[in-house]
C-alpha cells in the first residue's frame, strides 16, 4: 500500500510542477494538497522520504523539505523525528503541536499519569479556612480590593523571601516580585530579558512550559547535551562559542523531564561558563522545594545574572497560582515593567492567603504531606518497574523510562491510552529538530488517590516497555 501511494504522489507531484505556479516548492505543497483533497493521500498516510521524493521528481532535498515544511506550517502533515511524515488525522498531532497543558482534556475513565501536580491533601480546608478568615479581616479586606504596587506589596515579597530561602541561601524581600505562578514568572521574565530573535539554551529534554512561551514571543530555543546530572557544562561553552546566546534556562533540581539534580560542582562550573559569556540565568527550582537537602540554588553562585523562579504550584497549591521571580536589582525594574504588561499586578487575594500559609506554617505543612506522599505512592509501584530501565529521584513525584527497542515511545503511549492510561513521552519535552530519545515520564501524582488504580496503570506500563509485551 506504501509504495502504491507513493507512486500516486509522484505522479501528483510531476504534474505539479510541470503545470503549477510560484516556486518549486510552492508546486509541491500545492500538489500534495490536491492529493489530500482527491482522496489519494489519506489521512494518516505516510508520505515518502524526503530524498526518495527528490530523486523520484528530479529535484533538490531542500526542495522537497521546504514544500513538506510549508505543508507542516499549514497544519496538513505532522513530522515525527525519525518516524517520517504523515497527512494529518485526528489524534495524530505530536505533543509540541498542541502547546503546553495543565490540565488533561481526556474523559474522566482516564488515569491521568502524564503530569506533575500537587497531590490532594487538606488544600481544600485550608482553604475554606483562610477564606472565612479573611472574610472577617477588614483591613486584610481592604488591602486586597483595590490595585496594589505591580512586585506586590512589602508583606507578600516578604514571604516570598521566606519560601525562597534555603540553607544558606537568604533571599531579600527587596529583590523578590510576586506573580501569578510559576509560567507566569518565566513568561515575564522572557518578556522582560529577551527579544524575539534572541537565542536562549536550555537542556535538550526540558519543561514545555518554557517551549510554548518561547514560540509564543519569536525566542530561539537551543537544546544542550546532558548526563546524569543534568546540562554540560561543556556543551554550554560550545554553544556560546557557535552562537550569539542571550541566557541560560535549566533546573538544576529534580530536571524535568529527568530527575537529574546538579551537584554544587556542577553549579559551580555553569555559573563560571555563564561569567565568561555574559550570560544571564534563568532557573526554575518548582520541583526543588520537594528536596529539603538540595544543594543551593544557581542564585546563591551568580547572584549578579540570575532570576529564580519558584512558585507553591507543586508542593502546595496549584489552583492558588502563586510564585515568585527572585532578581538582582538591576533587573527588578525590567521585571517589574513585564508584570505590569501581562497583568498590572499578582492577584492580591491569592497572595494574602498564600502569605498567611507561609507566615503561619501551613504552606510548610502542606509541602510534608506532599513530600511523604510521593514516597509512599513510589514505594507502593517501584516493584511493579522492576526489569525495566530508568531514572528518578527519591522525591520526584515521577518516573523517567526508556522504551526498549524496537517499540517506540509514541506506540506505547498510543496503546497505553487506548486502555485509559494517559503518559507523556520524550517529544513534549525535546528542544528543536534533532533526535528524541525513545522514553516516557510516569507521574505518581494523579488525584484520584486509589492505591489499586495508581497500581494497575503502573503495571500496565510495564506490561507496554517489557519485551513480553503484546504488540503496541
Amino acid at each position: 500500500m506504501a509504495v502504491k501511494v507513493s507512486i500516486a504522489m509522484v505522479s501528483i507531484l510531476r504534474d505539479a510542477l510541470r503545470h503549477g505556479t510560484g516556486m518549486k516548492y510552492q508546486r509541491l505543497s500545492d500538489g500534495v494538497e490536491q492529493g489530500m483533497a482527491d482522496g489519494v493521500l489519506a489521512p494518516g498516510c505516510k508520505l515518502p522520504p524526503h530524498r526518495l521524493l527528490a530523486d523520484s521528481l528530479g529535484v533538490t532535498v531542500g526542495t522537497v523539505s521546504r514544500a513538506y515544511a510549508e505543508l507542516e506550517r499549514l497544519g496538513k502533515v505532522v513530522a515525527r523525528v525519525g518516524d517520517g511524515t504523515y497527512v494529518r488525522e485526528q489524534g495524530m498531532e505530536r505533543p509540541r503541536d498542541g502547546g503546553f497543558r495543565n490540565v488533561s482534556e481526556q474523559p474522566p475513565p482516564c488515569l491521568d499519569m502524564s503530569r506533575n501536580q500537587p497531590i490532594p491533601g487538606r488544600q481544600a480546608q485550608w482553604l475554606s479556612q483562610g477564606l472565612q478568615a479573611l472574610a472577617g479581616d477588614s483591613r486584610a479586606m481592604q488591602r486586597i480590593s483595590g490595585y496594589t504596587a505591580d512586585a506586590g506589596l512589602p508583606e507578600y515579597r516578604a514571604a516570598g523571601a521566606q519560601w525562597l530561602g534555603h540553607g544558606e541561601f537568604v533571599a531579600h524581600a527587596e529583590q523578590v516580585i510576586c506573580v501569578n505562578g510559576g509560567q507566569h514568572g518565566l513568561l515575564c521574565a522572557l518578556m522582560a530579558l529577551l527579544k524575539a530573535g534572541d537565542t536562549l539554551v536550555t537542556e535538550q529534554l526540558t519543561y514545555p512550559g518554557l517551549i510554548s512561551v518561547a514560540r509564543n514571543l519569536g525566542i530561539k530555543l537551543i537544546g544542550l547535551a546532558m548526563d546524569a546530572e543534568g546540562l554540560l557544562p561543556a556543551a554550554l561553552d560550545e554553544a556560546c562559542r557557535q552562537h550569539r546566546v542571550t541566557a541560560l534556562y535549566c533546573t538544576p533540581t529534580l530536571q524535568n523531564p529527568t530527575a537529574a539534580v546538579m551537584s554544587t560542582a556542577r553549579r559551580e562550573a555553569l555559573a563560571q561558563v555563564c561569567r565568561g559569556h555574559n550570560l544571564l540565568i534563568i532557573e526554575d527550582q518548582a520541583h526543588a522545594v520537594l528536596v529539603q537537602e538540595r544543594p543551593l540554588p544557581l542564585s546563591h553562585f551568580a547572584a549578579e545574572r540570575t532570576v529564580l523562579i519558584a512558585s507553591l504550584s507543586k508542593a502546595v497549591s496549584a489552583g492558588l497560582r502563586v510564585g515568585y521571580l527572585y532578581a538582582p536589582q538591576a533587573l527588578l525594574s525590567r521585571l517589574s515593567a513585564a508584570v505590569r504588561a501581562s497583568c498590572w499586578m499578582a492577584t492580591p487575594l491569592a497572595l494574602e492567603l498564600a502569605t498567611q500559609w507561609i507566615e503561619n506554617g501551613v504552606a510548610q505543612q502542606l509541602l510534608g504531606q506532599q513530600i511523604i506522599e510521593i514516597r509512599r505512592r513510589k514505594a507502593l509501584v517501584e516493584d511493579l518497574l522492576q526489569g525495566l530501565q530508568y531514572r528518578t529521584h527519591d522525591h520526584s513525584p515521577h518516573f523517567w523510562i526508556d522504551v526498549p527497542e524496537p517499540w517506540r515511545a509514541s506506540q506505547v503511549e498510543a496503546e497505553l491510552k487506548r486502555s485509559g492510561y494517559l503518559i507523556a513521552t520524550a517529544e513534549a519535552f525535546a528542544v528543536g529538530h534533532g533526535a528524541v530519545p525513545q522514553a516516557i515520564r510516569v507521574s505518581v501524582c494523579n488525584s484520584v488517590g486509589d492505591d489499586r488504580l495508581l497500581r494497575e496503570g503502573i503495571a500496565a506500563v510495564a506490561a507496554s516497555c517489557t519485551p513480553q509485551a503484546g504488540a503496541v
